[in-house]
């Protein structure tokens, strides 16, 4: 038997050998109210530590359910700390916050193939509704978390209320933002990306990773523990559903499908991509249908809200072609006009393109990690373009953009992150002509934490328009943006912290931007 620190926790005197038989078996994730205790689940250890150290979680809400999420953890940023056998996990939903009317409940294996996370899948509640939700393992109960169901598909939708965010550098700063956002009245967030970072210790940072550079699937899941240590994280997921996405350094900076930024063989970077993209599955309230195979792990997917919203949710990293041109910042290259350069690869395209064709929303959401608006940098006569992002594939934008113009989806709006400052952009058909039409809006969010304080320089912003007419606003500080959508109207209001290197900044708007129905292109309010 495999040796345990001592005090941890004490065995439930079960045969170890039958456990492991069950650890064999096929992956189950559907909560029953009967559930076989022989072969598949242990009564719980007795913890000396908090086994719910990383909190509570759901997400991609439908309209009858929801993914509900935990992780048993007593010693989180050693490995979990947890026997290797399955571990019974009781969970309950409630109509109130007292959890006194239970509307659902269940029981669910926590395995150790995967980090003794659960994920589930409550199917049966009401359409457009709060709910409440807790577990249990033993005597040990849960924080209680909030959630929301989606309307109803096709039902009249008044106002749907979201916040989106973005890389959280836990070593750059406090995640003050996101207590704020936990106080916030949202129906859901939407995270695109950089949910943690794979680097090493920094030292002089507010905060220190926990290890060298993360490669392992052990070094990811103390990772992931790590940054979902932090109380204001915690509060943001235990308050609302979440809708996840990735980007790269869930992985690797900037690698881009096979290819990391090293140039290891893509036999060898694949590995790890397989190790990383199961540890984000262990730690996200992501649906069965996301569970990773090896390398892959389908995270593209699309949500409804009623008749008011449709969010395609992407995946730029994992499908992608090399970048044409090289990384960085530079001029491009006659490569970055090749039509066969991807960013989404031809099936996730074609699925957009086909469900933006199909979708009778009247805001279509395309929410992703990477700049879609044109944007230069201006050093003497050169004219410099961000090679990672869309800019770098400029035949793929053209593409996208050109379907949009050509088939008129209904308010298309485009999110994203990674940059880690707020823009505020026209989508033209031709970024080159700026009397073009304006086909579409983009929101860019600036990080939650990710390189430090910022600030709110004005003549950087000046500097950033003059380069770019389509740009509205450009702002440099740390935190995320309120939505709220209306069937006349989108309002998205820039949210700012003034610092991140100390905690308990008070937050502020910024600027509020509004897009009309049926007139693509924002104005400031």
């Amino acid at each position: 038997m495999n040796e345990r620190k001592p005090g941890l926790f004490r065995s439930s005197g079960h045969d170890r050998r039958e456990f492991l038989a069950g650890a064999g078996a096929s992956l189950l994730w559907v909560a029953t109210r009967r559930f076989p205790h022989s072969a598949m689940a242990a009564a719980a250890p007795k913890f000396l530590a908090d086994p719910y150290s990383l909190g509570v979680a759901s997400g991609d809400p439908a309209p009858d359910g929801v993914v509900l999420w935990t992780r048993l953890a007593p010693e989180p940023l050693a490995g979990g700390g947890m026997p290797p056998h399955n571990i019974l996990v009781e969970w309950r939903v409630a109509a109130d916050d007292r959890m006194r009317r239970i509307v659902k409940r269940g029981r669910v294996a926590a395995r150790p193939e995967l980090a003794h996370s659960v994920h589930v899948e409550v199917r049966g509640l009401d359409p457009s509704r709060w709910y409440w939700y807790q577990f249990r393992v033993g005597p040990n109960l849960s924080p209680v978390g909030r959630t929301r169901t989606a309307p109803a598909e096709g039902s009249r939708l008044d106002k749907l209320i979201f916040a989106f965010a973005s890389c959280q550098h836990y070593e750059d700063g406090y995640y003050t933002a996101y207590r704020h956002m936990a106080r916030e009245n949202l129906d859901l967030v939407v995270f695109l990306g950089d949910y943690i970072y794979e680097g090493g210790i920094r030292k002089g940072r507010p905060r220190e990773h926990n290890s060298a550079e993360v490669v392992t699937l052990d070094d990811y899941r103390n990772r992931y523990a790590l940054y979902k240590s932090d109380p204001d994280l915690r509060q943001a997921h235990a308050a609302f559903p979440w809708v996840v996405t990735s980007d790269d350094h869930e992985v690797d900076n900037n690698y881009a499908g096979a290819i990391d930024q090293d140039g290891s063989p893509p036999a060898n970077f694949l590995l790890r991509r397989a190790a990383a993209y199961q540890a984000y599955y262990e730690h996200m309230p992501l649906r069965v249908l996301s569970m990773p195979r090896g390398p892959d792990l389908r995270l593209y997917r699309r949500l409804t809200y009623g008749s008011l919203a449709e969010f395609s949710v992407l995946d730029t990293r994992q499908y992608r072609t090399d970048q044409p041109c090289g990384d960085g910042h530079k001029e491009r290259c006659p490569e970055a006009f090749d039509p066969r350069a991807t960013l989404l690869g031809p099936e996730q395209e074609r699925w957009l393109l086909r469900g933006l064709d199909q979708s009778r929303a009247r805001w279509n959401i395309l929410a992703q990690q990477l700049m879609m608006s044109q944007t230069i940098e201006v050093a003497g006569d050169a004219k410099k373009y961000g090679m990672d992002n869309w800019n770098g594939y400029v035949a793929a934008r053209a593409r996208l953009l050109g379907f949009v113009q050509k088939r008129q989806p209904s308010n298309p709006v485009v999110l994203t992150g990674d940059i880690h400052s707020n823009w505020v952009c026209d989508l033209k058909a031709n970024f080159d002509a700026p009397e073009s039409e304006t086909i579409a809006t983009e929101f860019v969010g600036t990080s939650i934490s990710s390189g430090g304080d910022g600030n709110n320089n004005p003549a950087e912003a000046n500097r950033r328009l003059a380069a770019n007419p389509h740009v509205r606003f450009f702002n440099g500080q740390r935190g995320y943006v309120r939505c709220t959508l209306l069937p006349k109207s989108w309002l998205s209001d820039y949210r700012v912290v003034e610092t991140v290197s100390r905690p308990g900044a008070p937050i502020i708007t910024r600027a509020s931007f509004i897009v009309e129905n049926g007139t693509p292109g924002a104005h400031v309010v």
